[in-house]
């Protein structure tokens, strides 16, 4: 296995924890102002607010890992991908901040409980994956031209294409579903009833939608990028896993049974599909202009890279673990009997 391979391998991996733990993130926040808007904050605010207090401080600690290891492995992307980037980068900067803010001030000041906050904070949670995910239409080509040498991002062409809303449609349905069931068990742990049942709910909803939006991208894809579709097909046997991973989920779900379970195999789902989508869009960046091995870092840089980086996996997936031993799965802390307070 080259070095190449190595360091996309290593990014892709804290890409995929940051899609996870994000997503649960993400989903929240809409998930409590939608129970706000529909009057059910009662039942599900408590368990939202126990599960953010000691995670929100290191949900983006991934995001940051991977794109400082793109520039840092593979230089060439900011130039590919700077100029291109600075709307959607600069809104996902702006609700990175509004979701910050309302944090700090949840936690450390005073209770923020106006309706306004708590709709700015859920619409942000959405907004997010809305406004990273055409990054993927991007890289698959047709979307950057070089214009005397320099990169220039087609934007009508952007976001008039299927393809760019197909993904963007992915991101917020795969973020309520994973959100959905993870809260499920965090519910069921905290042998909250009510809330467990309205999340069980939600999850079973949004199941439907995850699994059809996922499968729209590929027929995009048909039609957008041949050469990547035909490795999608090479790569069906790990769809297949990944299709067989869901209906474990929904069905461990629709049966009231193991939603830790449950959560584990949508993690397992996510995972296969996310590699082998990855897989058959190697060894390209960005289609056809960037590949891995075009815009490489030096020898030594790559191997200080891989070795920082392994070694901040290997502190932060057990500080991850802690987290949840600790805190929020703390038979205390995750009933209520107990507050955290970062």
């Amino acid at each position: 296995m080259t070095l190449e391979i190595i360091g996309i391998s290593v990014l892709w991996l804290f890409l995929f924890f940051y899609v996870i733990v994000g997503s649960i993130d993400f989903g929240a926040g809409f998930f409590n102002a939608y129970s706000a808007f529909t009057n059910k904050q009662h039942i599900l605010t408590k368990i939202i607010q126990r599960y953010l207090s000691p995670v929100w401080e290191v949900t983006n600690v991934f995001f940051v890992f991977f794109f400082v290891g793109m520039v840092g492995f593979f230089p060439q992307t900011a130039y590919y991908y700077g100029t291109t980037l600075l709307v959607p980068a600069s809104l996902a900067l702006i609700l990175l901040s509004i979701r910050g803010s309302y944090y700090a001030f949840a936690t450390y000041g005073a209770k923020i409980n106006h309706r306004g906050y708590i709709y700015m904070y859920g619409l942000s949670g959405l907004l997010l994956p809305a406004a990273l995910s055409p990054v993927l239409a991007m890289a698959q080509g047709g979307f950057i031209n070089m214009v005397d040498g320099s990169p220039k991002l087609d934007y009508w062409a952007l976001f008039t294409s299927p393809l760019t809303w197909s993904i963007v449609v992915l991101s917020l349905t795969a973020v309520l579903y994973i959100s959905a069931v993870f809260l499920t068990w965090y519910a069921n742990k905290a042998g909250d009833v009510k809330a467990t049942d309205l999340m069980r709910k939600y999850a079973l909803i949004w199941a439907g939608p995850a699994i059809i939006t996922a499968t729209g991208i590929i027929y995009e894809l048909r039609a957008h990028n041949v050469e990547n579709f035909n490795r999608l097909l090479d790569l069906w046997w790990a769809f297949g896993i990944s299709a067989l991973l869901f209906l474990g989920t929904v069905f461990l779900i629709w049966k009231r049974r193991n939603y830790g379970l449950a959560f584990i195999l949508l993690v397992g789902q996510f995972f296969t599909a996310f590699f082998a989508y990855g897989a058959s869009h190697y060894p390209y960046l960005l289609y056809p202009h960037l590949t891995i091995y075009d815009s490489f870092t030096n020898e030594a840089m790559a191997i200080s890279l891989i070795v920082a980086f392994i070694a901040g996996l290997g502190l932060l997936l057990p500080s991850l673990y802690l987290l949840f031993r600790l805190f929020l799965f703390d038979k205390d802390y995750v009933k209520g009997k107990s507050d955290y307070h970062a």
